[in-house]
């Protein structure tokens, strides 16, 4: 049952409930319909967003951040039960989902808007987020560099409706995309069997 409204402008809303609060995460790992769709289902996570951040334009189009002017990646930002699950957990989501070794791109898809970054919303999760890149340098199965940035969260601005979980509003263009563009080949490659990649 549905007790609130959250508003994130541009007529989206995330539903949650009066007895929860909710924490808020917010990654960029490239097209941020694969990124969607990577967390929309993990325990705890109550809405996923499609939007826009770490630029230096107001309310940007899709268009806009597409031509690489705005500054902004393509982002989702994550509203999540931390009764249910952690910042660690999607940490490790995230990890698993980017090629943490690729600058200003992330798979097919080239340039700043495509960049993978972690935008930290207070000091525990700056934290954790060093902490986790720091083991992942210790322990990572591949040997390149990890080159992902992580930085103090900024404005976010939610993405166009039709981004919105187009995984699920456009299942055949979207399956089309995700293996034309090798996501999946490269996160086997980065991270063999670990390669954690939700589907639906």
């Amino acid at each position: 049952m549905l007790l609130g409204i959250l508003g994130l402008g541009m007529g989206t809303t995330v539903a949650a409930t009066d007895e929860t609060n909710l924490n808020k995460a917010t990654f960029a790992g490239g097209c941020f319909w694969c990124m969607v769709a990577a967390f929309d289902n993990l325990p705890g996570v109550v809405e996923v967003i499609a939007g826009y951040t770490g630029g230096h334009t107001q309310n940007p189009s899709y268009e806009e951040v597409s031509a690489g002017g705005t500054g902004h990646a393509e982002a989702i930002q994550v509203f999540y039960d931390p009764t249910k699950t952690g910042y660690t957990q999607l940490l490790e989501a995230f990890w698993h989902n980017v090629d943490p070794t690729a600058t200003d791109r992330q798979f097919c898809d080239v340039g700043p808007e495509y960049r993978a970054e972690i935008f930290y919303h207070n000091e525990e999760q700056h934290r954790l987020a060093e902490q986790s890149k720091t083991e992942l340098a210790q322990s990572k199965p591949f040997k390149e560099p990890i080159v992902t940035k992580i930085t103090a969260a900024s404005a976010f601005y939610p993405a166009e409706e039709y981004h919105q979980h187009y995984y699920r509003k456009n299942p055949v263009r979207y399956q089309y995309y995700h293996y034309t563009c090798g996501r999946a080949q490269r996160l086997k490659e980065l991270w063999g069997d670990s390669a954690l990649e939700p589907q639906e």
